[in-house]
């Protein structure tokens, strides 16, 4: 078979592709499993995958706010569906990730060692207890890869970050979820179903996503004693800077028990950089070396991450915007007889105060308006559309569309 693979444009489609001077043309086929092969009595397979991965749906856990722009032709006015931080980064990062972009052409230093030196200092641990990834979601692949194995058993709460659910189907675990206590996760009952399964890894989300609730952390260490051996906490802190100080656990750094994510696409401002950290005990953060991408971290992720890290001022700055527009969400749903769930993070659950069918039609009608806005998977939390923390002017497209996207939900 040539290399002609690259002109086809249509999955399933039969595609004239002609082979060296003197042969004939032959049709092959791109068939829906990711198979090419040539078409009738010669067809062919050369892409053999795995049992596991033909079983597989070809999806991902989020649809990006750029592909629904291209299928609905419009961009969007307000972007406030992904929890991205509109605010930006500092622009000491900015700066330095320009600066960075001279020396591009150099692949990025494998082992982060200049930001895991400076995330040391400032979580207080030792370098080796530190692990630097294209941010959680990297992570979280990498971790899930150490440790799940086909039909291993993990657990997670129904309705929580998908990105990992997506890890553990794409290594064969199995998921076993646990409700939602109210609008949290509930992480007693998550050690109790990780007790009864055998489970490998829990996932924990501390403040949660997509409810914006938070565990105080000495109820963390006090769950921690009921964790069965042969048992990791995942304890995912995506948000933790915008937290309260009690959410956030002081758990001893080789504690064997659990190991944290935290990452720079949120407070930090840097999502479209891929870059977060781990942190842990020594043996465990030292297996990542066995799965990672050594080179999977760029220059000028690496350059920004850390001058964001060094200005605290601009973060604190950020993190008060944040609070303002928390309130601001909250008394625009006020204003339309609608019910802002508490948050520690930097979007805020709306309760549209009916069931997930009313709740997607809100979505809808604000997505029809050119609002972006998510909401969760899960009931009864689907009852609910998540908006992230915007400048006034999104706020205030939001505010325009949401009574119109009310009536019409109603209707």
């Amino acid at each position: 078979m040539t290399p002609a693979a690259r002109n086809i444009r249509h999955i399933g489609a039969l595609l004239p592709l002609r082979h060296n001077a003197g042969h004939e043309a032959m049709c092959y086929r791109l068939a829906r499993d990711g198979s090419l092969g040539l078409s009738g009595d010669m067809e062919k397979i050369y892409a053999r995958y795995t049992t596991l991965v033909a079983t597989l749906p070809a999806s991902v856990p989020f649809v990006g706010p750029e592909v629904q722009e291209r299928a609905r032709h419009a961009p969007f006015e307000a972007r406030l569906g992904a929890n991205e931080n509109i605010f930006g980064p500092a622009p000491r990062a900015v700066a330095a990730m320009q600066a960075a972009a001279h020396e591009i052409w150099m692949y990025a230093d494998s082992e982060s060692y200049d930001l895991r030196s400076a995330l040391a200092a400032q979580i207080g641990c030792e370098m080796r207890n530190i692990v630097v990834g294209e941010g959680i979601d990297g992570l979280l692949g990498y971790l899930v890869r150490l440790l799940v194995e086909a039909g291993d058993a993990v657990v997670t709460s129904d309705g929580a970050y998908p990105t990992f659910n997506y890890h553990v189907a794409g290594f064969g675990g199995t998921l076993h979820k646990v409700p939602y206590a109210g609008d949290a996760e509930d992480l007693p009952a998550l050690i109790d179903k990780a007790a009864q399964v055998g489970a490998k890894l829990i996932y924990f989300a501390n403040p949660d996503n997509p409810m914006g609730s938070y565990t105080r952390g000495v109820d963390i260490i006090r769950a921690l004693d009921a964790l069965p051996e042969g048992c990791l906490l995942i304890l995912d802190e995506a948000y933790a800077e915008f937290a309260p100080a009690d959410a956030l656990p002081d758990i001893a750094i080789e504690d064997p028990r659990v190991i944290r994510m935290r990452t720079f696409s949120k407070a930090y401002g840097m999502a479209g950089a891929r870059i977060g950290y781990a942190f842990g005990a020594t043996d465990m953060i030292r297996s990542f070396d066995k799965v990672r991408n050594h080179f999977g971290i760029n220059r000028a992720a690496q350059a920004g991450a850390l001058a964001a890290l060094g200005d605290q001022g601009w973060l604190t700055q950020t993190c008060e915007k944040v609070s303002q527009a928390r309130a601001d969400i909250s008394r625009i749903a006020t204003e339309n007889a609608l019910t802002a769930l508490p948050s520690a993070t930097n979007f805020v659950a709306v309760d549209c105060g009916a069931d997930g069918d009313f709740a997607r039609r809100v979505l809808a009608g604000l997505v029809a308006r050119n609002i972006f806005v998510r909401m969760p998977f899960a009931a009864p939390q689907d009852r609910c559309i998540r908006v992230s923390c915007g400048r006034p002017e999104d706020l205030a497209a939001f505010a325009r569309a949401l009574p119109e996207a009310l009536a019409e939900a109603r209707r």
